[in-house]
């Protein structure tokens, strides 16, 4: 199982990762869908290849075609829109808020799976990109459709951790070196 790969490749300083790692994705009360979409988002986003290269399989596995897909286009699109809405928010003058953004976004209204699923994997992907504004709207979209705060929170439970992990696993691999 790649979490097991995962966890044994974790040094002995990280076990609360290891712990951590088992916790958010092996007791996930998160349904199997918003788990793997979740954890194949995420893992795209901390740019860490092991994290990839150990998880897409299992949720490529757990997910059907579509979902897969759409969990890819979340991190694509939140990639862009983190980056974009960040800055914009970051800069001091308040008229960058008043220009257009002439950014395609088209994926958002038409994912192809539950708005809500892919509203939370944009919301975790957001998290480890560290966009205040995207993680405001698109918290404020799932409480809209009546996704509890503890089910948000499982989500960006699994991006912290996974970005931890690919941080974790990049350094000792550079350090190996």
């Amino acid at each position: 199982m790649a979490l097991d790969e995962l966890k044994s490749a974790l040094p002995d300083y990280a076990k609360d990762l290891k712990l951590n790692l088992g916790s958010v994705i092996g007791n996930s009360e998160l349904p199997q869908q918003q788990l793997w979409g979740t954890v194949l988002a995420c893992a795209i986003a901390t740019r860490s290849p092991r994290v990839l290269r150990e998880l897409e399989p299992e949720a490529k596995a757990n997910l059907k075609p579509e979902a897969y897909t759409a969990a890819k286009a979340a991190a694509a699109i939140m990639a862009m829109n983190n980056v974009y809405y960040r800055t914009r928010h970051l800069l001091s003058d308040p008229e960058y808020g008043n220009l257009r953004a002439g950014l395609r976004m088209n994926v958002i209204g038409n994912p192809g799976v539950e708005k809500v699923d892919f509203e939370l994997w944009s919301l975790a992907v957001s998290a480890i990109n560290g966009c205040g504004m995207c993680l405001d709207s698109h918290e404020q979209v799932l409480r809209k459709a009546d996704v509890s705060r503890e089910t948000i929170q499982e989500a960006f439970k699994i991006a912290s951790v996974l970005q931890a992990v690919g941080a974790t696993l990049d350094a000792e691999a550079v350090l190996a070196e």
